[in-house]
């Protein structure tokens, strides 16, 4: 399971989540305590906005404890708004296009989890994309073919349901095809204006997700596990969807649910691939 970190708030320095603290991002990269594995070790990622609307990225498949770039990028590079991920792969080769975060445009996502019987799934997946969104897959993860989902359902214009609608089709393909279906789902992701996180799974055993204040004036961090024990870190609740904006933080139930009027290919393992 991969581990994560995002912040919205006044700028402050990348490193303060992902070098700095006692638990850090790089130190969770080998040694997470709230995971299946304690080790991440498939690659990083960082994006981050600045003055233009898309954001600034930097991937590798090295182990982000041993990796100098990132430590200096992150001293350097100051923020209000970023995304920071560490790798541990369960679909998808060790390959940059397959480390988090994916960016479309202005929208960036970053995710922990899995989708059970993916490999299953993934062709009537696809089938749902558009030319747009399906010639814009770059890697094979199945992070990104949920983000791509989520694109073609509206994330741009309603974030949390087009999610939520994503997750949904998921579970209800993986029904039909497998006879069952279990998605275990924490994510952040954003339009670099406002900050979304969710956690959820199907069964009772969605992935870890917190909460603090950081960097003052109601800026906010969203993480995998507490990077440290003095922050009084809040968890969040599973089946919960959180939105950080300017005035501050705000938390909504997060239920997947398809629409079955929505036109659709049928929900059968296509014949042909794109």
């Amino acid at each position: 399971m991969c581990r994560w970190a995002a912040y919205r708030g006044e700028p402050i320095y990348l490193e303060e989540l992902v070098t700095s603290p006692a638990h850090s991002l790089i130190e969770q990269s080998h040694c997470a305590t709230r995971a299946k594995t304690a080790t991440n070790a498939d690659g990083f990622g960082i994006a981050w906005y600045g003055d233009r609307p898309e954001p600034g990225r930097f991937r590798d498949v090295l182990p982000a404890w041993s990796d100098c770039n990132l430590k200096s990028l992150a001293r350097q590079i100051k923020s209000p708004l970023f995304l920071a991920h560490v790798r541990a792969a369960t679909h998808g080769s060790t390959r940059r296009d397959n480390c988090h975060p994916f960016v479309n445009g202005t929208w960036s996502f970053m995710h922990n989890g899995q989708i059970d019987h993916f490999d299953r799934l993934r062709r009537s997946m696809e089938s749902m994309l558009d030319d747009e969104h399906f010639n814009a897959r770059a890697g094979s993860t199945d992070s990104e073919l949920l983000f791509l989902l989520a694109l073609q359902f509206g994330l741009r214009e309603r974030p949390i349901a087009a999610m939520a609608e994503a997750i949904g089709f998921v579970e209800q393909i993986s029904r039909h095809l497998t006879g069952t279906a279990r998605v275990r789902f924490t994510a952040a992701f954003t339009d670099g204006q406002t900050l979304y996180g969710v956690r959820y799974a199907t069964d009772e055993h969605a992935p870890t997700l917190y909460a603090a204040p950081m960097g003052g004036k109601g800026g906010y961090c969203l993480v995998s596990e507490p990077l440290n024990d003095e922050t009084d870190w809040v968890e969040i609740p599973a089946g919960s969807a959180v939105i950080l904006n300017a005035n501050g933080l705000d938390a909504a139930g997060f239920d997947p649910a398809w629409e079955p009027e929505r036109e659709t290919a049928e929900l059968r393992e296509p014949a042909m691939a794109h």
